[in-house]
């Protein structure tokens, strides 16, 4: 069905980015190990495989990512077939969230769905979230990214993602709050982006 997440794979690699600038992001360890900071953060599936386009994959990797909020805050969300942005705010440190999160499924997809094989590449990338600008721009290319592979034509019809999903977010950080900010969705009003997204391997 389109719209749903479950009936195509993203046409390729080159259509897909992780950074709304188009860059390659790199982990920043120093500034990672600490709580107080929200970050941008993208990891793939092993081999690239469109595993989330299986309803039950995705039903319970949503089951997982909401199960482990008591070490973050979730601001944003997409669950794409082959790979993952999240906008988080973590309360011990960044590595332990996405031990959580990707640990924790591939736990409960062995466990639950009999998987045997490896359910993620190594590591992840992050970017960690500057000003209230930052702020907006990784929240839009959230927000668009099922739009861009051809998913579906609007974010708000795309379910694996959060302003259509059924997960509750977390408020935009106090400190990247100006006094006119006055989203409680965790960003559903920022504005689009000024120019068009660039993909990585360009």
């Amino acid at each position: 069905m389109k719209g749903r997440g479950f009936s195509r794979a993203v046409a390729s690699r080159t259509d897909l980015g992780f950074s709304p600038r188009g860059e390659c992001v790199k982990p920043t360890r120093e500034s990672t190990r600490q709580s107080g900071q929200t970050y941008f953060v993208s990891s793939q599936t092993a081999e690239r495989k469109p595993f989330f386009r299986h309803e039950r994959w995705a039903e319970l990797f949503l089951n997982v990512l909401e199960h482990y909020r008591a070490s973050y805050l979730l601001h944003a969300y997409v669950l794409m077939p082959d790979h993952i942005h999240l906008l988080l705010s973590p309360l011990e440190s960044l590595e332990k969230a996405m031990q959580n999160i990707k640990g924790g499924f591939s736990f409960r997809v062995k466990k639950e769905l009999g998987w045997q094989g490896e359910v993620w590449q190594k590591g992840f990338s992050d970017h960690r979230i500057r000003d209230i600008q930052d702020w907006e721009r990784h929240i839009e290319y959230i927000r668009m990214n099922p739009v861009k592979a051809g998913l579906c034509e609007k974010p708000e019809d795309y379910r694996l993602g959060f302003q259509a999903g059924s997960l509750v977010m977390d408020a935009v950080p106090q400190r990247l709050k100006p006094l006119n900010f006055c989203s409680g969705t965790g960003g559903a009003e920022a504005p689009p982006l000024q120019g068009p997204l660039v993909s990585l391997n360009k």
